[in-house]
């Protein structure tokens, strides 16, 4: 099985390198691998101790990113390296102030010796996902605890399975992991790993925090008016087709569309979609630098975010949410909203997030699989201030994970 692992893993290097050659994502995993350990040393000081966060995206990091940050105010004196597996996440938090962030050198025996040699971790902390055999063998070898936290685990995984003692072995480096249910707690207790502590998701005291103060945005404000508000999040081709339908029924009602991608073809798609009725932030943004520019807007009813980054704060000016991904490999973060009282809607693919199963039996969620499901949802959750009072409550509910995990780690 180690031989089928290490095989997979170049395996896996030489497709993305041949993706490389005609795909922007894959090129950026590639060029930001390249030189990886002259990038380290040239920021790091191996004779200095460091507490590695390793996540394997954005949204990792999100949930991750409490810790971090409270582990930093609690002990600013100490070291921080990020890593990240996913362009997706290094490159937006790239230059973030608190750590020195590179990616993470694919997995095999040399480049996990050499990093940990290079970085020299006191611990390493992992959010939710990725377990790397080579990196968590060398971290136990040098007598360095290993923490897996927002751990979440399913009964299908490949751990759990009759075949599955290779990746049972790759579990058993882990010094303690903070898990966010009941069930990945029994579940890893069946294979024999009792070091676990229930402590929910992290991601509660990233967004409860957030909805405290969140960060006010002019130009949104100007295009609303006094307008209620659909707030699109992270959504995919499928969900704005289903989301088309709603403008035309609901004059009365302002629609933001913030797409998990970005890129020109996505964003000329949306416009296609919402026809003119819909216009671009970028445009928005650029009017409101000009005289007479609230009559120049106030025709569009769709507002079509062409950036990154502003959705987090872009929830508090919304009276109801969708959330994307349910189409495909599975919703995105439906927290964000909730923690601004909104009630959220997504698609059929939730059942991984315990969030979602949790707000849609609080009656705060609902999930749709066709036209008809998305305006009855729209139409129950409208004018529905209960749902919204729910949805705002389960989230200050659940908030307290980062302080037990400090308080596991440090007494």
């Amino acid at each position: 099985m180690l031989l089928l692992y290490i095989l997979g893993i170049r395996f896996y290097g030489l497709i993305i390198w041949i993706f490389s050659l005609f795909n922007h994502k894959a090129k950026l995993f590639i060029n930001g691998r390249k030189n990886i350990f002259n990038q380290i040393a040239q920021k790091i000081n191996p004779a200095d101790k460091h507490i590695w966060f390793h996540f394997a995206s954005l949204g990792e990091f999100e949930q991750g990113r409490p810790v971090l940050e409270k582990l930093k105010d609690r002990f600013p004196a100490k070291k921080i390296v990020v890593t990240f597996f996913s362009p997706s996440g290094y490159e937006i938090r790239k230059n973030y102030a608190l750590a020195d962030v590179f990616y993470l050198p694919l997995d095999t025996a040399g480049n996990a010796k050499r990093f940990i040699q290079s970085i020299n971790p006191e611990m390493a902390i992992f959010t939710k996902y990725e377990f790397w055999h080579f990196y968590f063998k060398a971290l136990k070898k040098n007598n360095i605890p290993l923490y897996v936290i927002s751990g979440i685990f399913r009964e299908k995984q490949t751990f759990f399975k009759w075949y599955g003692s290779f990746y049972r072995n790759i579990l058993k480096n882990v010094t303690h992991f903070f898990v966010q249910n009941k069930e990945s707690e029994t579940l890893l207790k069946s294979i024999g790993l009792n070091n676990v502590t229930i402590n929910g998701d992290t991601r509660f005291d990233r967004v409860y925090d957030n909805a405290q103060s969140p960060k006010q945005l002019t130009e949104i404000e100007k295009f609303i008016g006094s307008d209620p508000v659909l707030i699109c999040g992270s959504t995919w081709p499928e969900d704005e087709k289903f989301l088309s339908v709603l403008p035309e029924k609901y004059p009365d009602w302002k629609f933001i569309i913030a797409p998990h991608e970005i890129d020109e073809n996505h964003i000329d798609s949306i416009e296609q979609l919402f026809s003119a009725n819909s216009s671009r932030f970028s445009a928005l943004h650029a009017q409101l630098q000009t005289e007479n520019s609230r009559i120049q807007f106030s025709n569009a009813q769709v507002l079509i975010i062409d950036n990154i980054g502003m959705l987090s704060s872009l929830y508090q000016y919304g009276k109801l949410a969708y959330i994307g991904g349910g189409f495909g490999a599975g919703i995105h973060n439906t927290l964000e909203a909730a923690a601004f009282g909104l009630p959220v809607i997504f698609g059929p693919k939730y059942q991984k997030f315990q969030e979602a199963k949790d707000l849609i039996t609080l009656n705060a969620a609902k999930s749709i699989s066709s036209v008809e499901e998305l305006i009855s949802a729209f139409e129950s959750f409208k004018e529905n201030p209960e749902a919204a009072a729910i949805a705002k409550k389960y989230v200050k509910d659940q908030k307290g994970a980062t302080e037990m995990i400090l308080k596991k780690i440090y007494g």
